[in-house]
């Protein structure tokens, strides 16, 4: 497993950025952060107002996020399909008439409302929303002027390491879960 989740392919699941007021100051603040925390380049990002492809530096795996889809989807729609079935046998024991008197019925529709359930979660782990205000506030920025710094944080000890560092300065930061 690449991700640091059980329902995720990515290598970053967690992402902070910071908003400056110039490219120098981005510049120093990524720099700042990567000796801080002992981060390679490629961790740390600085987007400019002219940078052609901004998108693609605040999410840079999109072929982890097509993996996020099948596995998620995969993932949860089985064990939604399980938790109906253990539903099932719940209701069964105690005796409800429902089920007892079409067990088989009964055990198809639970198991599969169950997984129908889970795919739908699994949907919600796909769209990532978490990733919403994150990517709208930064691109935001950039239309203004401003530049950001981005941390791909692997862990949550260095999402909050990031956080720390970047606001430290008076950045304002935004990240995902």
């Amino acid at each position: 497993m690449t991700g640091s989740v059980f329902f995720t392919e990515e290598v970053s699941n967690s992402k902070v950025a910071a908003i400056c007021p110039s490219v120098a100051v981005a510049r120093l603040q990524a720099a700042r952060a990567r000796e801080a925390m002992g981060l390679p380049a490629s961790q740390v990002q600085v987007l400019t107002p002219g940078d052609t492809k901004p998108g693609r530096m605040l999410e840079p795996e999109s072929h982890g996020i097509y993996r996020t889809m099948l596995w998620s989807h995969a993932k949860l729609g089985a064990i939604g399909a399980l938790a109906g079935v253990l539903a099932y046998a719940v209701l069964r024991m105690q005796a409800v008439p429902m089920i007892t008197q079409s067990p088989w019925l009964s055990l198809a529709a639970l198991a599969f409302f169950g997984g129908i359930a889970g795919l739908m979660v699994g949907g919600l782990v796909t769209l990532r929303p978490d990733h919403d205000p994150y990517v709208m506030k930064v691109l935001g920025a950039l239309r203004k002027g401003d530049s950001a710094v981005v941390v791909h944080a692997l862990s949550a000890e260095q999402k909050r390491e990031a956080e720390r560092i970047l606001a430290q300065a008076g950045n304002e930061t935004t990240s995902t879960l």
